[in-house]
């Protein structure tokens, strides 16, 4: 990659560490599959806030969702029979969630009491949902990325109207994993995990998809994982593989890399803060939450 300008490189700060006594430093049906059975204490996914300033993230192996207040204090919102990772709100009370194992589920934020909300299409299991995004009209848009890669492209990426209909609009990516939308929503951005990318897939007034292309590309273990876009348009990336979070402007020119400590995996942001500018990250390795504070607000986020 030729860049005329170097991007500038700061450094991530510890907003906060998930406490001793919630962490499970043993085996997994999750860690038995993803991480060749090693003990994982935790893995960190799906920041999302609140009204109130709360973050709350998923743990994937222990089928947890976890808050976090604005003092870095953590609690156990839900644990369930699931594989949660990717969560946006419905509504001010219920968090729509991703889960690997499940399909989509939905958690009632006061209760704690998690149900189903999509888990099957015509009868078929998922490969595996893993992120999601809602536009302005209340359309959803997620990834059922499963163990795809280079060797399976058939990753799926999926509308849900609010009329309850489903669209299969891709079924044939090499690991689908975040998304997000750009600030006219005619545009979806669709990271490609193994496929070490991002891909730009415009979105056309019918419904359809064409002439998707590769828009950015990465380098490293592991590609592309969660997504953002602020106001200006730039594309924020969580690079897991480089414990980089890459910012693009609308060339998809790095502008600006946020890194974490040497073996961090970033794989997750989410914009907070009055004025959302801050960035809160996932360190899926290091079990804590990572955070900058950057000169350009994050789009609002959309509920159904």
């Amino acid at each position: 990659m030729f860049l005329l300008h170097p991007p500038q490189v700061r450094e991530l700060t510890l907003f906060s560490s998930m406490p001793a006594s919630l962490r499970r430093p043993e085996r997994s049906a999750w860690a038995d599959a993803n991480r060749g059975g090693a003990p994982v204490d935790s893995f960190l996914e799906g920041p999302v806030f609140d009204d109130q300033g709360n973050l709350y993230v998923t743990d994937i192996p222990w089928g947890r969702i976890l808050r976090v207040d604005a003092q870095g204090e953590w609690s156990v919102v839900a644990e369930y029979d699931g594989e949660p990772n990717g969560m946006k709100f419905l509504n001010a009370q219920t968090l729509l969630i991703t889960d690997y194992k499940n399909g989509l589920m939905q958690l009632d934020v006061a209760s704690g009491r998690v149900t189903p909300y999509l888990e099957r299409r015509n009868s078929e299991r998922f490969k595996g949902v893993n992120d999601l995004v809602f536009d302005s009209s209340g359309n959803l848009y997620f990834t059922d990325q499963g163990q795809s890669g280079l060797h399976d492209p058939s990753g799926r990426l999926y509308r849900l109207r609010p009329n309850g209909q489903l669209d299969l609009l891709l079924a044939n990516v090499p690991s689908p994993n975040g998304v997000a939308l750009s600030p006219d929503e005619k545009v979806l951005y669709l990271a490609v995990t193994r496929g070490n990318c991002v891909w730009r897939v415009p979105l056309l007034p019918d419904g359809s998809v064409a002439k998707v292309s590769q828009f950015f590309t990465s380098y490293g273990p592991s590609g592309p994982d969660g997504l953002a876009v602020d106001e200006r348009g730039r594309l924020l990336v969580a690079n897991p593989g480089l414990g980089y979070l890459w910012v693009l402007n609308t060339r998809a020119e790095p502008v600006l890399v946020l890194r974490g400590d040497p073996g961090s995996s970033i794989t997750n942001l989410a914009f907070g803060g009055a004025d959302r500018t801050e960035i809160h990250v996932t360190d899926s390795t290091h079990g804590q939450i990572l955070r900058a504070t950057l000169d350009v607000p994050g789009l609002p986020l959309h509920s159904a």
